[in-house]
C-alpha cells in the first residue's frame, strides 16, 4: 500500500483521497505501482487547479459575461465534488466559491451599471426630445434644421431602452422632425409663392421705367422714378437668379433718365448763373438811381434798365427773391417820388404835406425798428430787405421835408 498527505492505495489497487468529510473513493489503478496511481491522479489534481487558475484570469482580464463565468465554474465544481483527483479538494472548492462570489459581485456591479448606463440614455434620449420638440416650433430654418441632424447622430449613438419606452421617446422625436419638415416646407413654399409675386411686380415696374428712360418732362418723371423706387422696396425681393437681372435693368434705365436730366439741367443751370451776374449788374445801376433827385431822368434810366432786365430770362430759383427785390425797391421809390411831385404841384397838397411827413416819419422809424429786431434775430435776408426798403421810405422822407419845405412849411 503506498500513501501520501491527500491520498492513498490500497492493497486492492483502490485510490482513496482524504477530505474534511473523511476519505472519499477516487478510483480503481491495475496498470502499475501505487506510486504512479498516486501521481496519475495528483496530475489530474493539477490540471484542475491550472484550468481555476486559467478561468480567475479570464474573470479577472476580460469581459467574460457572469452567465458563462458560471457555467465554467459549475463544471469545474462539478469535477471537484466527483473527486477522481487527489489532493487538496477543499482549497479547490475555496477558490471556486470566492470565484463564484467575485462573478456574482462584477454580475450586481455590470447590473448596476447597466442600470445607471440606461438611466442615463433616457435622461439624454429625453433631453433630445425636448430640445427637438422646441426646435420644432423655431423659424430659424437653417440652424434648426441643422441641429435637428445633429441630435439624430447623437440619438444613434445611444444605447437602446427597453421597446416601450424606447419606442414612445422615438415617436415624440419623430414627431417633432415631421412638424419642424411641414413647417418649414410651407415657409419656403410661402415665400417661392411671394418672391414670384415679387417677380411679376418687378417685371412690370421695370417694363414702366424702361418706357420712361427717354422722357423730357422733367419734374412729373422723376417724381414717377420715386414712386417707382418706394413701389419697388414694398415689393418685397423675386428670387435670386432673378432679383440681380431685374434691379440692373431697373436701375439702368433710371440712370439713362437722370443722366439726361443731369446734363440738361448742367446747361440751363450754367446759363441762369450768368443771367444772375447780369441781373444783379442791372440792379446795382438801378441802386444808384436812389435818392430821386431827377424824377424825369430816374424814370427814364429805371424805364431802360427794365426793358433789359426783361429780355435776360431765368435766374436760380433760390436766388431770384433777392434779384427782384432790389429791382422793386428802387422801382417803389420811383413810384413814390413820383406820387410825392404830384403832391407837391397839386394845390391841395399843400394841406396834406404836413401829415404826409408824419406818416413817413413813422413809417421810416417803424422800419428802422423790424431791420434791427431781424439783424438782432439772426435774419439777415429779411433785415437787408427791409433796409433796402427803407432807404426808399427815407428818401420819399426826404423829398417830403424839401416839399414842405417848399410849401413853406
Amino acid at each position: 500500500m503506498s500513501s501520501d498527505p491527500w491520498g492513498r492505495v490500497d492493497e486492492t489497487g483502490t485510490v482513496y483521497v482524504r477530505t474534511a468529510e473523511g476519505e472519499k473513493v477516487v478510483g480503481s489503478w491495475q496498470a502499475g505501482t501505487p506510486e504512479e496511481a498516486l501521481a496519475y491522479f495528483e496530475r489530474k489534481y493539477e490540471g484542475l487547479v491550472v484550468e481555476i487558475g486559467l478561468l480567475e484570469k479570464r474573470v479577472k482580464t476580460t469581459d467574460l459575461s457572469a452567465k458563462d463565468a458560471q457555467t465554467a465554474i459549475e463544471h469545474i465544481r462539478h469535477q471537484v465534488d466527483e473527486h477522481h483527483v487527489v489532493g487538496d479538494l477543499a482549497a479547490l472548492s475555496a477558490r471556486l466559491d470566492k470565484l463564484a462570489e467575485s462573478v456574482e459581485s462584477r454580475r450586481e456591479e455590470r447590473k448596476a451599471q447597466k442600470a445607471k448606463q440606461a438611466d442615463e440614455a433616457r435622461s439624454a434620449k429625453e433631453a433630445l426630445v425636448t430640445e427637438a420638440e422646441e426646435l420644432a416650433q423655431s423659424e430659424q430654418w437653417r440652424a434648426a434644421g441643422e441641429r435637428l441632424r445633429a441630435l439624430v447622430d447623437t440619438w444613434k449613438g445611444l444605447p437602446r431602452l427597453d421597446r416601450k419606452s424606447d419606442d414612445e421617446l422615438w415617436h415624440r422625436f419623430s414627431h417633432a422632425r415631421s412638424a419642424f419638415s411641414k413647417r418649414r416646407k410651407g415657409h419656403f413654399a410661402q415665400l417661392d409663392a411671394q418672391r414670384e409675386d415679387a417677380r411679376k411686380a418687378k417685371e412690370r415696374l421695370v417694363a414702366e421705367a424702361e418706357a420712361l428712360q427717354n422722357s423730357s418732362d422733367w419734374g412729373a418723371t422723376a417724381a414717377r422714378y420715386r414712386e417707382l423706387m418706394a413701389d419697388w422696396k414694398a415689393a418685397g425681393r423675386a428670387q435670386r437668379e432673378h432679383e440681380d437681372d431685374l434691379w440692373n435693368r431697373f436701375r439702368g434705365a433710371q440712370d439713362v433718365f437722370f443722366a439726361a436730366r443731369s446734363e440738361v439741367f448742367a446747361e440751363r443751370d450754367a446759363e441762369q448763373t450768368e443771367n444772375l451776374k447780369l441781373k444783379e449788374e442791372l440792379a446795382g445801376e438801378a441802386e444808384k438811381l436812389l435818392p430821386v433827385t431827377d424824377l424825369k431822368a430816374a424814370r427814364a434810366a429805371f424805364r431802360s434798365l427794365n426793358e433789359r432786365w426783361e429780355a435776360i430770362g431765368h435766374v436760380p430759383r433760390d436766388a431770384r427773391p433777392k434779384v427782384e427785390g432790389r429791382m422793386q425797391t428802387v422801382e417803389r421809390a420811383i413810384q413814390e417820388a413820383e406820387e410825392a411831385e404830384w403832391r407837391r404841384t397839386n394845390p391841395e397838397a399843400r394841406a396834406r404835406a404836413a401829415g404826409l411827413t408824419g406818416q413817413l416819419q413813422d413809417a421810416v422809424e417803424k422800419l428802422r425798428k423790424q431791420v434791427d429786431a431781424a439783424r438782432a434775430a439772426g435774419n439777415d435776408a429779411k433785415a437787408d430787405k427791409l433796409a433796402r426798403e427803407l432807404e426808399g421810405r427815407q428818401a420819399l422822407l426826404d423829398q417830403a421835408l424839401k416839399g414842405l419845405q417848399e410849401f413853406g412849411g
